[in-house]
């Protein structure tokens, strides 16, 4: 686990987790090892294993970034348009295309539920949650519709002249 002081990272590993967010956000999470983030801060790669165990350590303090500020921009959605589906969808994918490495991080792989924040995932999907009326498998699918579109859009997988907002509106529609 990364070093922390009551519950919170320390000064020294909030700086790391920064520089690894710079990083992780300029070049992919290809990019994203110990060492360029030992080079980013200026320091021996043996100096960050003093505040954090591993590399999947790092990566769960940005995990955790993502979902809590998916989740306020959902939540922003959310009280702009309370139930309004469309209102989300367009907050999770502005959220995702703004930070499209760190989406991909967050979401390309398991998720690290136990290493995560208590509570954490369950505030990131609450939004979705209310807006389908608490119908578990509802949100799922249609989490699974935006991750699907957004994953795709990421990777540049539509033609150049795919009418995207049509299709969001479409597929929200669909599912609800």
């Amino acid at each position: 686990m990364a070093e922390r002081e009551a519950g919170r990272l320390t000064p020294r590993a909030r700086e790391i987790v920064e520089a690894a967010r710079d990083l992780l956000e300029e070049s992919g999470p290809a990019v994203l090892t110990m060492r360029t983030l030992a080079d980013r801060l200026g320091i021996k790669a043996p100096s960050l294993y003093k505040h954090f165990p591993d590399k999947q350590a790092v990566e769960v303090e940005l995990i955790a970034q993502m979902l809590a500020e998916s989740a306020a921009a959902m939540e922003a959605a959310e009280a702009r348009e309370p139930g309004s589906l469309p209102a989300l969808a367009e907050a999770y994918r502005a959220y995702a295309l703004a930070h499209p490495h760190l989406y991909c991080l967050a979401t390309e792989r398991p998720l690290p539920r136990t290493s995560l924040p208590a509570g954490l995932e369950d505030r990131a999907a609450a939004p979705l949650m209310r807006a389908c009326g608490g119908d578990l498998d509802l949100a799922r699918a249609t989490w699974a519709f935006a991750h699907g579109m957004v994953i795709l859009e990421i990777h540049g997988r539509f033609p150049d002249d795919a009418d995207l907002d049509a299709a969001w509106k479409r597929g929200t529609r669909a599912l609800h």
